[in-house]
């Protein structure tokens, strides 16, 4: 069962040299169909690269980066423990309801 997919003309004219280079180098013409179904199927089978190709392209901060952020920063010289951190939060959440 075929179904349409709107493809950009970028992409498309891409296809048609992919069909140009096969049917020079292998005297087989093949459809465009038969094209994407071959590329969709091996990239299934090897998908890591793929999905990688659509994450962010973050790969965190220089150590530059992390100097300047953590420049800001200081020690009050007060120790606080965890217990000192939930007192605080809770005990504030407390008295505001």
């Amino acid at each position: 069962m075929a179904t349409s997919v709107k493809i950009e003309m970028g992409t498309k004219d891409k296809l048609e040299q992919l069909q140009a280079a096969i049917k020079l180098e292998t005297g087989k013409k093949v459809t465009q169909q038969e094209l994407l179904d071959r590329i969709v199927e091996r990239e299934f089978d090897s998908k890591e690269s793929l999905i990688d190709s659509f994450r962010d392209d973050f790969e965190g901060l220089s150590e530059a980066e992390i100097e300047q952020f953590l420049s800001g920063t200081f020690a009050s010289g007060s120790a606080i423990g965890e217990e000192d951190i939930d007192r605080i939060l809770y005990e504030e959440e407390a008295l505001d309801e």
